[in-house]
Parts: C-alpha cells; sequence; structure tokens
C-alpha cells in the first residue's frame, strides 16, 4: 500500500485538468497556452521597436503549465517536469542544456488459471532515472540512464546500468552513437518502455529484443527510408568482456511518406540480428505498420536459429513467432487496443505453442507523461494450462 499511495497522488494531481477543457484538434503537437510574455515581444517587433529579452517564468509558473498542459501526440515519451528539470546554458557555454528525468512504469497482476486458483502480486515493469545533455550547434548529445528493477535474477550492477552513450546529429539525416544503448531488433523490440501499447511486450520482443548492448551504430531518416546498422559486443547485461561480435541491423520504408497524410502512414520493415556467441545465432524479422487518423495497425514476424535475447543466450532453440495488433482512439484520450500473438519457442518440438489474445484500453490523461492502462490476457498454452492475466497500470514520466 505504501508503494502505491505515491502514484495514486500523482493521478489525482495531473487528473482534475483533463476533464476540463480538451484541444479541438487531434494527434497535434504538444500544446502550450501562449504567455503574454510573447504576444508582447509579436507587438513590439511588428512596430519595429528591438524585442525585449523575456524574463525566464517562475518555478510556480512552470508547475502552472504543467497543470494546464494538453498533450495529443502519444509516439514519443513527453516529461511533465521538463522544464523545471532542465537546466539551460548561457551562450558563452559549449552545453545547450541538462535535463534530469524519471520514469514509471507499473501494474499490479492478477493472474488466473483454469482451475480458478489466483494470486496477486505488484509488479514494478520500469524504473528508469536519466540524465540527458546537449550540446550547442547539434555537435553532441548523450544520456546516462540508471534501471532500478527489484523484480530481477541479475545482480544490481548488471541490471543498474542501462543507456549509456554519447551521440551526434552533425550529419544532416543521420544520428552517430557509440555506447550502451537498445538496438534494432525487432520493430517493438527497439521502442522504450514509455512508448508501448500494451503494459507487455509480444513474445517475440520478450524472447528476442527489447535489450541493451555495448556498440557503435548509424541511422539514417529520410523521407522515404530510414536505416539503423550497428556492431556490438554480444555480451548482455555486462555478464561477460566481448565474448563475441554481433550485427544489427533494420529498415523502414515508407511509401506513403509523400502524400501529407492523405492516406495515412504506412511502414514496411525487416532486419537481422546475427553473432556468435560461444556459437553463432541469427534472428530475422518483417514489420508491417499503419495508422489512419484514429486507426492503427502493426504486425511483426520473426524467426530465430539461435537467439541472443533478455530471456538468455540459445543456439540449439530454433524458435518463432508473430503478433497483430489493432488500435482505434475513441477520443483523444482514450485508446482501446487488440492483439493476437503466437510464439513456438522450438520448432522441433510439436505441440507446444503458446497463444496470447489481449485487450487493452489506455488513457492518457498527460499523454504519454501521465497515462492508466487496463489489460486483459488470455494465454492459450499447447504444453500446459491455460490462464488469464488482468493488468492495471499507470505510467509517470516527470
Amino acid at each position: 500500500m505504501k508503494k502505491i499511495l505515491p502514484v495514486l497522488i500523482a493521478v489525482i494531481l495531473f487528473t482534475t485538468p483533463a476533464f476540463a477543457k480538451p484541444n479541438d484538434g487531434y494527434l497535434d503537437e504538444v500544446i502550450l497556452e501562449e504567455s503574454a510574455t510573447v504576444v508582447e515581444q509579436d507587438e513590439t517587433a511588428q512596430a519595429g521597436a528591438v524585442p525585449s529579452i523575456p524574463e525566464e517564468k517562475t518555478l510556480r509558473e512552470k508547475l502552472s503549465d504543467v497543470y494546464h498542459l494538453e498533450v495529443d501526440k502519444y509516439d514519443k515519451p513527453n516529461y511533465l517536469l521538463q522544464d523545471v528539470l532542465t537546466k539551460k546554458f548561457d551562450e558563452d557555454s559549449p552545453m545547450e542544456s541538462l535535463q534530469l528525468w524519471g520514469g514509471y512504469n507499473g501494474d499490479i497482476g492478477v493472474y488466473m488459471n483454469e482451475d480458478s486458483s489466483s494470486n496477486s502480486q505488484y509488479d514494478f515493469n520500469t524504473i528508469n532515472v536519466g540524465l540527458d545533455g546537449k550540446l550547442k550547434n547539434n555537435n553532441a548529445d548523450f544520456r546516462i540512464m540508471f534501471n532500478y528493477a527489484p523484480l530481477s535474477s541479475r545482480n544490481v550492477v548488471q541490471n543498474l546500468f542501462a543507456d549509456m552513450y554519447i551521440a551526434t546529429n552533425k550529419i544532416p539525416h543521420h544520428r552517430v552513437l557509440v555506447g550502451h544503448s537498445r538496438p534494432p531488433v525487432g520493430m517493438e523490440g527497439s521502442y522504450g518502455p514509455f512508448v508501448l501499447p500494451f503494459i507487455a511486450r509480444s513474445q517475440i520482443s520478450r524472447n528476442f529484443g527489447t535489450i541493451r548492448k555495448l556498440g557503435a551504430r548509424v541511422s539514417g531518416d529520410y523521407s522515404l527510408v530510414d536505416y539503423d546498422f550497428g556492431v556490438y559486443s554480444s555480451d548482455t547485461y555486462f555478464q561477460e568482456f566481448f565474448p563475441g561480435t554481433e550485427f544489427i541491423g533494420w529498415v523502414n520504408l515508407k511509401p506513403l511518406a509523400k502524400t501529407n497524410g492523405k492516406y495515412g502512414n504506412l511502414k514496411i520493415g525487416g532486419g537481422i540480428d546475427a553473432g556468435n556467441r560461444d556459437n553463432s545465432f541469427c534472428v530475422a524479422g518483417a514489420y508491417i505498420g499503419y495508422e489512419y487518423k484514429r486507426f492503427m495497425a502493426n504486425f511483426e514476424w520473426a524467426n530465430a536459429d539461435g537467439y541472443n535475447g533478455p530471456s538468455g543466450f540459445s543456439t540449439d532453440k530454433h524458435a518463432s513467432g508473430f503478433y497483430a495488433t489493432l488500435g482505434y482512439m475513441l477520443t483523444k484520450k482514450l485508446q482501446i487496443l487488440a492483439r493476437y500473438d503466437e510464439f513456438d519457442p522450438d520448432r522441433n518440438i510439436s505441440h507446444n505453442n503458446q497463444r496470447e489474445y489481449s485487450l487493452g484500453l489506455n488513457y492518457f490523461i498527460k499523454g504519454q507523461g501521465l497515462r492508466l492502462i487496463l489489460n486483459y490476457v488470455f494465454c492459450q498454452n499447447d504444453a500446459a494450462k491455460d490462464s488469464h492475466r488482468i493488468l492495471v497500470g499507470t505510467q509517470i514520466l516527470l
């Protein structure tokens, strides 16, 4: 109860304005009310006078902006206290800004099997604390992020260090990154935890992807194509010192990008994760995603002849799986989801498939900054008892 109380206080604090006055637009950028200082600047500029430098907002004014914040875009995290926890430097400093942030994503899970027995537990999915820094003129940026997950089979040091990298966007359309980061082993496997549609990832992501590695990578982003290629150590969670080399690459095509959203957004992608860790392994995947106004759908498939994922290293298992997700925004804040997810942990063994049927609701109080989550999952197993899961969760980004 002591763990849940701070979450409930945060929800009460930020929920009230969400019911007051929604924006008229849909899926736009973050909208803040224009301050009187900005209006005065515009009027002065039109009169031909030299505009005055606006005074920095007080802490009370910044917190008031958070209270009245309306967010209609959910494809990336937004931090509620970004203005409060960001330090901006003067013109003489090579640094542009430093931002301290924290993120929490957790659920109370109720699990029921076919003989009607049940149990409940409080499960911390994600607790992150990070520091993001930017240099001026887009020269470089860096992130130092720690992961606090009390329920883990790894020791404290192995689990604590998450993102630790330095990167630059100096080359047009490209980003070069060196350090410890989350590579694109699958499309969903490359997503951070704070933009996932469901509390739990798909089975192929849980087994093959969503892992961080030490290495160097180059990503490019053009109107019709984006890509990400990198070379890494095949170690995971700092358990071994460079046991082998691993190549991870992913390419997405965006055939409707030139239509300005008239026919929606279509993304078709594929990639490979191949390397050596005592023995060789290879994971191949493909993805299709489509968004049109309030509707979204995505499909992903993966096939592994050995893999090096978060569930452990395996060279003798030939696994495969796929999932399909459909989503629709009922209102500008309420989203309904459905997903079918199938996984074969070893194709050499028959009658061992695992299927998950999921339904979900997301209520975006402050975008991804403050979100309430409700998931129901029916787990159908060929080699074990079927089960049901009800997950009630919340997400807070500060």
